[in-house]
């Protein structure tokens, strides 16, 4: 088994994938090790959600109108076709919470769940790209998904799949930019 630091300095975020899409017993089972990710009071304010494909294709839609609307059809006929060649489709929600303090507790926890998730499946050789793009906060894609956008926001949408190519790792600032010792 590859060290943990191995497995967190190795990982990459991959925008190209294989066209095959891993096995949804795999994913589940990594889902089930990421729960375990730190949360105050066990809250466990994360759901995970796979697409099923009338979704990913709805979702390729809406996103293809927004960047249409913005950019022009070109850019939506361009992102259509980039959407469309990604394999697998995760939502991750948080459970929203009129305690400020909550909420950032429980987004908070659903990131390092997220980050646990793109470690195990790193492990197994699946990469995953977490995007945050617009798309997520418009309330067409909560009625996509069957989400309420009173109870949950979405914290991501992951893609994930066998990586067609892995990039170079990108430099980090030295460790003495990062930490202040007072």
């Amino acid at each position: 088994m590859e060290l943990i630091e191995e497995l967190i300095i190795g990982r990459r975020t991959i925008n190209n994938f294989k066209p095959e899409i891993p096995a949804q017993q795999t994913i589940i089972e990594a889902i089930e090790i990421a729960r375990w990710a730190p949360n105050h009071h066990l809250t466990q304010p994360w759901q995970y959600y796979l697409l099923n494909s009338d979704m990913i294709d709805q979702v390729i839609n809406l996103n293809a109108d927004l960047v249409t609307a913005k950019k022009g059809k070109q850019a939506g006929d361009i992102k259509r076709k980039r959407w469309k060649s990604i394999p697998g489709w995760l939502v991750v929600t948080c459970e929203r919470s009129v305690n400020e303090q909550l909420q950032q507790e429980d987004y908070a926890a659903c990131c390092c769940s997220i980050y646990a998730l793109s470690l195990i499946l790193w492990h197994k050789g699946i990469g995953m790209k977490w995007t945050t793009g617009d798309v997520i906060r418009d309330k067409r894609f909560y009625n996509i998904c069957w989400l309420d956008h009173l109870s949950q926001m979405v914290v991501g949408l992951m893609w994930y799949g066998y990586p067609d190519q892995v990039p170079e790792a990108q430099r980090r600032r030295k460790i003495d930019e990062t930490v202040t010792i007072y």
